[in-house]
């Protein structure tokens, strides 16, 4: 690593301190404002919202976090999601297995229990 980079991360703390704390402000400003219209509230905690995640993407678990995102939304468009008929196809699939699967324990239950009411009698 170097310098810059470490330096930088001996700033977090002081980051994630202020990200609450902008947080924190965004809720009592919501609080003590709670007459003014809910559009100016909701429009003020989004702008408030968005600070705070700004400040928390320049901390190291801000940018590892970011890097995880872009990655993982790379990966999503790499997946071949089923076709309408292959989905019903395997739904039905499962749903005559797990039928199939009942009757058995069904059948293996009844044959059991009438054993043990042959044998207790």
């Amino acid at each position: 690593m170097n310098a810059v980079s470490e330096n930088a991360g001996k700033l977090d703390p002081v980051k994630w301190v202020l990200a609450l704390s902008v947080l924190a402000v965004g809720i009592y400003a919501n609080a003590e404002y709670a007459a003014l219209t809910l559009l100016y509230r909701v429009l003020a905690g989004v702008v408030v919202a968005g600070v705070a995640v700004a400040i928390i993407l320049t901390t190291r678990q801000g940018q590892a976090t970011w890097e995880l995102a872009k990655e993982a939304r790379v990966e999503i468009r790499k997946v071949v999601w089923p076709t309408r008929q292959e989905t019903t196809q395997t739904t039905l699939i499962v749903v005559v297995m797990v039928i199939f699967v009942g009757l058995i324990l069904w059948g293996m239950d009844s044959v059991l229990s009438w054993s043990v009411n042959g044998l207790i009698g």
